[in-house]
């Protein structure tokens, strides 16, 4: 519990806008004074010899993280992170690159942006990763963030709720067609069960229609049992012929004479 508080005080009270090691440098005259201007927190004057300062050398880092100090001393975070960019831009040294992140650090926790928070202080500390002051304030601000994770704005909501409708669309999409392949595979195996069964019954019909298939030798078998019939029917003639001439040659017995 007095680390917490001891992490929160080091936050709001200990900003770390340090002016060490970043001094004027060839001919620069006016970034001296605008830096006595700061030490005696008149931050406003301060404020204008920095901006000078900046447009007379511009590819310098010094000027516009020590703008961006005076800037954030006069309540002014949100517009103070755009000189500590710059002054990133123009950084030369890891320490120059230290001190600009963990400053940028701080404007996003007082803007309570935490994600932006805690990746400022992460690349702080990759320029410096022994500086305490930076990694209590990279736990507060993950802490920060874990406790108050960002809401999703609008067009992320719009986009999720998009997602799911096309999902939705692409599920019936995918019903519709299981359904049209399905009924076509019904419908196909009634046809073909249709066209099996009237092949079916037209070879039936035909078989009816058709003669008697002829037997071994060329002759059907109906014609065969009637070939049968004639023939028995001419033996039975030529056998009650005969039988009659039997009959008729045969001598007629009398009675004998005494």
């Amino acid at each position: 519990m007095k680390n917490c508080i001891k992490y929160g005080f080091t936050f709001f009270a200990l900003l770390f806008l340090s002016l060490g090691g970043i001094l004027a440098q060839q001919k620069d005259n006016i970034l001296p004074k605008a830096n006595e201007e700061y030490k005696e927190n008149k931050f406003a004057e301060a404020e204008a010899n920095y901006r000078i300062s900046n447009s007379k050398f511009p590819n310098r880092s010094v000027s516009p993280f020590n703008l961006g100090n005076a800037i954030y001393k006069q309540n002014q975070a949100s517009e103070a992170k755009y000189a500590y960019a710059k002054a990133l831009k123009n950084a030369r040294s890891r320490i120059q690159k230290h001190k600009a992140y963990h400053n940028l650090g701080n404007v996003f926790m007082k803007e309570k942006d935490y994600t932006q928070a805690v990746e400022a202080y992460k690349n702080a500390l990759r320029n410096k990763p022994t500086d305490e002051e930076t990694r209590y304030n990279f736990a507060l601000a993950k802490k920060m963030l874990k406790e108050n994770p960002p809401p999703k704005d609008k067009d992320d909501k719009n986009k999720d709720k998009n997602k799911d409708q096309d999902k939705k669309d692409q599920d019936k999409k995918d019903q519709d067609k299981d359904k049209k392949d399905q009924d076509k595979k019904d419908q196909d195996k009634k046809d073909q069960d249709k066209k099996d069964q009237d092949k079916k019954d037209g070879k039936d019909k035909k078989d009816e229609n058709q003669p008697p298939k002829p037997q071994p030798g060329g002759i059907s078998k109906d014609r065969l049992e009637n070939l049968l019939d004639a023939v028995n029917n001419e033996e039975k003639k030529i056998q009650d012929k005969v039988n009659a001439k039997k009959v008729k040659g045969k001598p007629v017995q009398t009675e004998k004479d005494w």
